[in-house]
């Protein structure tokens, strides 16, 4: 196959990985607080954790999932590969808890 051929097919892989009406849906955890608490989104959409404390969070999903960390001041991104009902916590802070919902 021709280098050129690849580098086709490599693009128009990554150009149908993500869906075009895909969002970015933010979620900020300040004051030890998750908000918005209850999230809703679209699997291929982009979910952007921001912690805005001066100490380290995480975005644990309880079924598995996922585990984010988010160190302070910074922020973390996933994208979501499935549907489905997810409640997330801090393991730090368990009490910071949230439900992502994402539709096929």
């Amino acid at each position: 196959m021709l280098p050129g051929r690849i580098l086709l097919i490599a693009l128009a892989t990554c150009w149908t990985a993500v869906p075009a009406d895909a969002a970015t849906i933010q979620i900020v955890m300040e004051n030890l607080v998750v908000a918005p608490a209850a999230a809703s989104a679209k699997v291929g959409d982009t979910v952007e954790w921001v912690n805005k404390d001066v100490f380290a969070h995480t975005a644990t999903a309880r079924n598995g999932d996922w585990d984010v960390n988010l160190p302070p001041k910074k922020s973390a991104t996933l994208v979501l590969k499935k549907a489905g009902a997810i409640e997330y916590y801090c393991r730090f802070h368990p009490n910071m808890k949230a439900t992502l919902t994402v539709a096929p």
